[in-house]
């Protein structure tokens, strides 16, 4: 111990204390860069983390791929009208059930009742229920029915039938009758000379009235099909030789109402 508060040596004691003074600073000066090393790095390590934790890091970004873009397809081919009966519904309804809306029962109704003239066509009414002749259902008024008649295919090939359609809108606000017999609602086929080949009214098999109903703001389709075959009016032999190939005109003859005729065309074989 006393050679350590009284250093022993050639040297003064002054020099000796110098040294001790020296090494004391070194040591303490690499303890304290000892300690701001360990403590920068945990510092940093929990800076790092920290930043994380607080979203300084930026978010990955998802880029959303190219949208699809059209034109949705709206329209039914071939110019059907599948719905039957459009519009608004009768819902108080006069004694028409659920005719009104769904139509269904009353057209077949209408196609079994209703056979239609030569060569077997048929009458149906697509949406429209049939009623009695004897309804307390009203006529429609002149001028509240405004029909439309289109051929159900542009062109028919060989051995199809040719569907025609006659839709019907009641742009009253009163539910009313009408007559869509083969007399009534007459359909005519004439070809590029203007010959009139067929008729609904030339030869019907049920030749009476084929009352439907039609409802107030609403439209029913009647359909009648063609068999192809010629008719002569009041029965009579029709005309010989079967309808060929080429371009028909059907028109239709409606009291009070005037409707446009359409064309269609049969393939050859």
């Amino acid at each position: 111990m006393g050679s350590l508060r009284n250093p022993i040596g050639p040297l003064p004691s002054s020099i000796y204390w110098r040294r001790r003074a020296v090494a004391a600073s070194l040591i303490a000066l690499l303890a304290m860069l000892t300690v701001w090393a360990v403590s920068s790095g945990g510092g940093n390590g929990d800076k790092g983390d920290g930043d994380s934790a607080n979203g300084s890091t930026p978010a990955r970004t998802i880029t959303p791929g190219p949208s699809q873009s059209g034109t949705a397809i709206s329209e039914q081919p071939g110019g059907r009208d599948e719905s039957g009966e459009t519009g608004g519904s009768d819902g108080s309804g006069d004694g028409g059930g659920t005719g009104d809306s769904a139509g269904g029962d009353g057209g077949a109704t209408a196609g079994k009742n209703g056979d239609n003239a030569a060569g077997g066509a048929a009458n149906g009414g697509a949406g429209g229920q049939q009623v009695p002749a004897g309804s307390s259902l009203p006529d429609c008024a002149p001028g509240a029915l405004k029909l439309t008649l289109r051929s159900v295919e542009v062109a028919y090939g060989p051995g199809e039938k040719p569907s025609f359609q006659l839709v019907a809108a009641n742009s009253s606000a009163t539910t009313c009758k009408a007559d869509f017999g083969p007399k009534a609602a007459v359909l005519t086929v004439t070809d590029d000379e203007d010959d009139a080949v067929w008729s609904s009214k030339d030869c019907p098999r049920a030749a009476g009235s084929l009352l439907l109903r039609i409802p107030a703001g609403a439209s029913i389709t009647h359909t009648v099909e063609w068999d192809r075959k010629r008719s002569a009016p009041q029965c009579a032999t029709p005309p010989a030789g079967a309808v060929g190939p080429g371009t028909y005109l059907v028109e239709a003859a409606f009291p009070g109402v005037t409707v446009l005729p359409a064309s269609f065309r049969l393939e050859k074989d």
